[in-house]
């Protein structure tokens, strides 16, 4: 049986500490943060919140023309909640120029275009607000690869990055996340009727627990096959994971001189501030 409960008192109050210190450390007190309506964004939200205070968080909530309304409703039930201050911005103008050129183009990339487009804004934004820009990808979505590179993926610290999808949820109930936010399907919003789980294949319950197995139990795929989970899908998991590792590391820096970014030239994340 595997077991992924988390103490979430614990793990707010780590996660509330991690965010104040990693954001004033680089000599922010701000953060800026984008709040699509699903439950990742809101916990990170209400982290931040609870880090810095209400008045130090700035959201951005930016639709594309098929995003679903729901979307932006729920975005509303937390600006509501913590009186954020806020603005929306319809990216459709700026990504229909780009997805217009091709007509043979498929969702994938248009996701992408959408994706990334919704992060020039949130840095934008942070260059306005003066705050730093927090992430919202989950464990689950990294290890898969099931992301954008330099799109959602971007931001300069991740708060809930150590967290699978079903163990959010948790948090998302412990600190009372609204209750539509947590309870709907999890979708990226990137065209109508996607959903996260259909466009995988399986559903967060099931994949997190061959990824806890395999990555924090260091299982071998035999074990997790003995454990009662298919063969197909073990490997099928692993695959995801070895094909994206590119995605979880910054970009390789060709070595020629005795002191190389990334390989020599290394000093802590906080050096010079």
């Amino acid at each position: 049986m595997v077991d992924l409960t988390i103490n979430a008192e614990v793990a707010h109050q780590i996660l509330v500490g991690f965010i104040k210190s990693e954001v004033q450390r680089v000599g922010y007190s701000r953060a800026v943060i984008n709040l699509s309506g699903g439950l990742d964004s809101a916990i990170s939200c209400v982290l931040a919140v609870d880090a810095l205070g209400a008045e130090n968080v700035f959201v951005l909530r930016l639709p594309y023309r098929t995003s679903s309304p729901d979307s932006l409703e729920h975005a509303q039930l937390i600006i509501d909640k913590f009186k954020l201050q806020n603005q929306t911005i319809d990216i459709t103008e700026i990504v229909d120029p780009l997805i217009k050129r091709d007509p043979a183009i498929s969702n994938t990339r248009k996701g992408n275009i959408m994706a990334r487009a919704r992060m020039i804004a949130l840095y934008d934004q942070t260059e306005v607000f003066k705050g730093l820009p927090i992430g919202t990808s989950n464990k689950t979505e990294i290890l898969l690869g099931y992301s954008t590179l330099w799109g959602d993926m971007a931001s300069a610290i991740n708060p809930i990055g150590d967290l699978y999808k079903t163990q959010i949820r948790q948090l998302a109930r412990a600190i009372d996340v609204p209750a539509p936010i947590i309870d709907k399907p999890p979708s990226a919003d990137l065209w109508e009727g996607q959903t996260d789980e259909g466009e995988l294949g399986f559903t967060y319950d099931e994949v997190d627990k061959v990824l806890y197995l395999l990555v924090d139990q260091r299982y071998s795929p035999q074990e997790c096959v003995e454990e009662g989970f298919k063969e197909k899908f073990v490997n099928a998991v692993i695959t995801r994971i070895r094909r994206n590792q590119f995605k979880r590391m910054m970009p390789p820096i060709a070595k020629l001189s005795n002191r190389t970014i990334g390989y020599d030239f290394l000093y802590l994340r906080d050096w010079g501030t």
